[in-house]
């Protein structure tokens, strides 16, 4: 028996985390079928932050993780939230001592 952990998001800033007692031997499409769960359209599976392939065998203390695909590509995103901000209000010049240089 290994014990291993399953997580994933159903939604935006919303984690759920399932413990299971697997036979020795059980892949990672095992686990996401003793606790019910797809991959979405798109998604990732990975163990620990590193992309698996669902043939993989776990081991004792894996954490299995299902992600969701991106909505939004986050360069675009930051590029967004910049030109909202200004210029002025982000990274160097955001906390500019009186009288400093421009950019320092």
């Amino acid at each position: 028996m290994v014990r291993i952990t399953v997580l994933h998001s159903p939604g935006p800033r919303e984690v759920r985390e399932q413990e299971f007692d697997l036979a020795a031997g059980a892949t990672v499409g095992d686990a996401l079928a003793a606790c019910a769960l797809e991959v979405p359209e798109g998604g990732e599976v990975g163990i620990w932050g590193r992309r698996t392939p669902m043939s993989h065998v776990l081991r004792e203390g894996d954490r299995v993780e299902v992600c969701r695909p991106l909505v939004v590509d986050p360069k675009v995103a930051r590029r967004e939230r910049f030109q909202r901000q200004g210029a002025r209000a982000t990274g160097l010049f955001a906390n500019r001592r009186p009288g400093a240089k421009q950019g320092y």
